[in-house]
């Protein structure tokens, strides 16, 4: 079942239609205000990917390409990432915990120094 964005010229919102075969004739109307000169959009395309393939994926050195261990706010890019590679495993609300979390370390390094936990050098664990 094909799903087709549009963008409404008139009110510049952005209306889904869903048809039941890629060959049924679509006359799309914006379902915000009626008009009837909408622009297609591309969609975004989900692949759906076996679990060896992410897990490999996770596994390659080029996935911390840009990983900076020493700047919290790289290592949350990185675990969101690794949050979308996992998919469900991860948990819905992932994005939002890893946010919670860097929100928490803030709070709890402000005027520590250096580092969140106010270790300058600190050990590798």
């Amino acid at each position: 079942m094909p799903i087709y964005e549009y963008r409404c010229a008139a009110c510049g919102k952005k209306t889904t239609v869903l048809t039941l075969s890629v060959k049924a004739a679509v006359e799309p109307t914006c379902r915000h205000c009626g008009g009837a000169d909408l622009r297609k959009l591309v969609s975004r395309v989900a692949v759906r990917r076996s679990e060896e393939s992410r897990l490999e994926s996770l596994a390659d050195p080029s996935s911390l390409t840009g990983l900076d261990e020493s700047d919290p706010k790289s290592v949350a890019r990185w675990m969101k990432k690794m949050g979308r590679e996992m998919g469900d495993e991860a948990g819905e609300d992932f994005d939002e915990e890893v946010d919670r979390a860097m929100e928490e370390a803030g709070r709890e390094g402000e005027g520590a120094g250096p580092g969140l936990d106010g270790d300058a050098g600190g050990e590798d664990f």
